[in-house]
């Protein structure tokens, strides 16, 4: 999760909303990502469809069931709807995000997929704090 927050802090330097994600199989880290939909002018750009993405290329497979996500802000619908369909085997992440609460998230995700909430939310939510502070 420390390296998906290094990711998130890339993210807001670069004026995104400062969200995270890192990508593990195996004990070896499949990729490193933040949201880039400003950059890349992708509303779908977010940090865990890019890591999502990322992981399937890298392991030649459309599934990540024995791979873990870890990501600085629960999933939006979007971004479940794909750990969804790449049958993600974990996700962990640190910050709930109030559009997406834990019992609606877990209606999402496929039912084989674990969930650890809440690691590091307390750096996650500073992050966001930060940047939406400066927003307005």
């Amino acid at each position: 999760m420390r390296k998906a927050l290094l990711q998130a802090q890339h993210a807001l330097d670069k004026g995104e909303i400062p969200v995270g994600a890192v990508l593990v199989a195996q004990d070896v880290i499949l990729a490193q990502t933040h949201n880039q939909t400003e950059l890349l002018k992708d509303f779908t750009a977010h940090a865990e469809m890019l890591a999502l993405s990322a992981g399937t290329q890298a392991l030649g497979s459309k599934y990540l069931n024995q791979a873990t996500l870890y990501i600085t802000l629960s999933p939006c619908v979007m971004c479940a709807g794909a750990c969804f369909w790449s049958k993600i085997g974990t996700l962990v992440y640190a910050a709930t995000d109030v559009k997406t609460p834990p019992a609606e998230l877990k209606k999402i995700l496929h039912p084989k997929t674990s969930v650890i909430e809440g690691v590091l939310a307390e750096e996650s939510q500073k992050l966001l704090r930060e940047f939406f502070q400066k927003k307005r």
